[in-house]
């Protein structure tokens, strides 16, 4: 509680004043020296402790997580280019079919070690078709690749039976079957395929194939 200014009038009163001055800075001196006393004591607790217990670090709060950006995958142009570059290699244009078909009117064809009767089956419609590919308008290239794609794809899916339409060549120059003897030669070289018949008039007669797959592993 702050003292009543006291009164100055006389020597005794002056003297009074000087000892309450010289008291209160006493006061004060003597808290200004406990608090530092005390600053230092805790400060040398701590660098104690820290001696004592080496370097600290604080602990990963293991309740968050660091996930990895996924990456989007590019789309692999390469592979695709390889795969079109496989199935021109592999469907070649120099293969010559004539000796593997049937020498009957409609030059069939079948696998070594399957029997006539497969192919007589194709004919009478035994296999239902499943898919069809039509090759009309199609350049030779984009034939090619078109039946290589089709005929692999039906094998993974467990197609059996599909037909394949190539035309007749009425619109082609001279009126031929530009792409019916390379559909043969296609067809025979595609592992997949077990035999193949010219279809029947109702399924497109000479200007499409019948063609029987093997059974998928898968």
């Amino acid at each position: 509680m702050t003292r009543p200014p006291v009164k100055v009038s006389s020597l005794a009163d002056l003297k009074v004043v000087k000892r309450e001055i010289a008291e209160q800075a006493a006061a004060r001196a003597k808290l200004a020296a406990g608090q530092l006393a005390a600053q230092r004591q805790k400060e040398a607790e701590v660098n104690l402790f820290v001696r004592a217990a080496g370097a600290v670090r604080p602990l990963p709060d293991k309740r968050t997580a660091l996930l990895k950006k996924e990456r989007t995958p590019p789309a692999s142009l390469q592979y695709q280019r390889d795969e079109k570059a496989v199935l021109k290699e592999a469907l070649s244009d120099e293969f010559d079919v004539s000796t593997l078909l049937e020498t009957d009117e409609h030059l069939s064809f079948r696998r070594p070690g399957i029997g006539t009767d497969v192919t007589h089956k194709l004919r009478r419609g035994d296999w239902s078709i499943q898919r069809q590919l039509d090759l009309h308008g199609l350049r030779r290239d984009d034939a090619r690749e078109a039946l290589g794609h089709f005929i692999r794809q039906a094998h993974k899916q467990g197609i059996r039976c599909v037909r394949v339409v190539h035309g007749k060549g009425l619109g082609s120059p001279g009126k031929a079957p530009v792409l019916k003897s390379r559909v043969h030669s296609w067809l025979v070289q595609k592992n997949e395929v077990l035999a193949f018949v010219q279809a029947k008039p109702a399924d497109g007669g000479g200007g499409a194939l019948v063609v029987l797959l093997m059974a998928s592993r898968g």
